[in-house]
């Protein structure tokens, strides 16, 4: 039996099947999967026992080339509206950037759903091939915006297209042996976190060169004429690059007409189990899948995501803003290379804190314990913002580079918990379609928060006085507010935890 057929699964099959029957199945099954790239894929993987570090290479970079365009916007986004001078004031800039930052994730949630049957369906590569295009595309028009609405619909047409973020999820599960889809998978949440780095680095020191480099590029050239062009156009070329990458990437869909071939599939996954047995199981599973949002302890964990999600968007619009405008306004007055450097000191810090001291405090205290921990530091924290607008130099630039950090290793290990808390409440079968459920609802939250926090600063900046408290400080307060709300909502009856879980 040991290294013969017989122990095999398809020997199992031989073993249930009639003779006749058997040879029919065989000979079907060659008919149906020849051609079929996701069967070839499949026996390339099964062939191959080290990782496919290529192919991990090119997610890798498509992912990168995807994410670059949300991270590098913030650090000139205050002064890419001055200059399209859609504000009559300039405490209008922050109402307007707001629509701008949520045209994308707008786009992003109306889209989601459809890319991910349209990779279903056509196959996962033409989804990549295509959203990267888009990138390519819509990313350099918006560099080239000469007015606001040409912004707004460029940043709302990569949003819709650049559908990505589900079906490469899928691909990286799907291109190698199950021993390394962790590892797959993980490729795609550090090219995001890469992305937080290199995308603010990008966007304030490339945005505006010809008055920040006048001997490298005049105000009579294409980078003069349109100051936020460069930033854009560097992250084409990337997200180019990563186009033609994709010349070599495998379909890993299976295209299989025939749904007897399933049928085999199943049985022979089953290697043993009766059609009845297997009928039933998948039938549990649909009926499990339907009652997803009835389950509380899932959806307790997606609303607590989607909270600290809309938190974090509109953190980061804001305080992109913020720092950027003018002390007048109880602003920090800071560049957009400051502003751009900060954000970069922040992603390389969290990248180093989720690689190197998270797993301690993982280990020592579990992922869900320091929930509540980081939720009120956050909170803390928050609220000594308005306060550094006293602060001027090299002690500014100091502090706000560290409280920047920690906001963001508290935001870290909230939404770490959150994704836990959300797969613990499914089972293996249902995690898939749980988080597409999460992806939905945290893009419709995100679409929302650019747009309220930049109302919401354009009105704390037209009321610096004459309310209870100075605006910029009712500001940070309605901010800290969500997080209460959060807070507040990691306690019992609404969240509900495994039970071998606890906070």
């Amino acid at each position: 039996m040991a290294g013969g057929e017989e122990g095999s699964p398809a020997a199992a099959v031989a073993l249930l099947l009639p003779p006749a029957r058997e040879e029919r199945s065989s000979s079907r099954r060659r008919r149906c999967r020849e051609g079929c790239p996701g069967c070839r894929q499949e026996e390339a993987s099964k062939a191959r026992a080290g990782v496919p570090y290529l192919d991990f290479f090119y997610i890798w970079v498509v992912c990168l080339a995807a994410a670059l365009p949300i991270q590098s916007l913030f650090p000139y986004l205050y002064f890419m509206i001055r200059d399209l001078k859609i504000a009559k004031e300039e405490q209008d800039i922050g109402f307007y950037a707001g629509f701008v930052g949520a045209t994308y994730f707008l786009g992003r949630t109306i889209s989601a759903v459809p890319w991910g049957m349209f990779a279903d369906k056509y196959g996962r590569k033409p989804c990549i091939v295509i959203s990267i295009l888009a990138v390519v595309v819509f990313n350099t028009l918006f560099g080239l915006s000469t007015t606001y609405w040409m912004a707004i619909v460029t940043r709302g047409l990569l949003g819709l297209l650049c559908g990505i973020l589900g079906p490469i999820k899928a691909y990286a599960s799907e291109v190698c042996r199950k021993e390394h889809q962790a590892l797959g998978i993980s490729l795609v949440t550090s090219s995001r976190a890469i992305a937080l780095v290199i995308g603010p680095a990008i966007g304030g020191f490339l945005a505006q060169p010809a008055k920040k480099y006048p001997n490298l590029f005049s105000e009579e050239s294409i980078f003069g004429r349109f100051p936020y062009f460069l930033p854009c156009f560097v992250i084409s070329v990337l997200a180019a690059g990563s186009c033609i990458a994709c010349i070599w990437l495998p379909e890993t869909l299976h295209f299989h007409n025939d749904d007897k071939v399933e049928a085999i599939d199943e049985l022979e996954a089953q290697a043993g189990d009766s059609d009845l047995d297997a009928q039933k199981a998948k039938e549990s599973r649909g009926e499990s899948t339907k009652n997803l949002l009835k389950n509380w302890q899932l959806m307790s964990a997606v609303i607590l995501y989607c909270i600290f999600s809309l938190h974090d968007t509109a953190y980061l619009e804001i305080f992109s803003l913020w720092a950027v405008s003018s002390r007048k306004f109880q602003g920090l007055s800071l560049t957009s290379q400051d502003v751009g450097t900060v954000l970069a000191v922040s992603g390389f810090g969290v990248l180093v804190y989720q690689l190197a001291i998270y797993p301690f405090l993982a280990k020592y205290f579990g992922p869900i314990k320091p929930f509540r921990p980081a939720a009120v530091l956050s909170i803390l924290l928050l609220a000594t913002y308005p306060f550094m607008t006293n602060l001027h130099g090299p002690e500014l630039k100091i502090l706000i580079n560290i409280a920047s950090l920690l906001k963001n290793m508290f935001a870290a290990t909230i939404t770490i918990a959150c994704n836990i808390l959300q797969n613990t409440a499914v089972t293996q079968e249902q995690r898939g379609v749980a988080n597409g459920i999460s992806v939905t609802l945290m893009s419709m939250f995100k679409a929302v928060a650019p747009a309220a926090a930049g109302i919401l600063f354009s009105w704390a900046q037209k009321h610096i006085s004459g309310l209870f408290l100075p605006g910029d400080q009712i500001l940070f307060l309605m901010l800290n507010m969500v997080s209460v709300i959060g807070l507040v909502l990691t306690f019992k009856p609404f969240l509900s935890l495994p039970n071998a879980m606890s906070m």
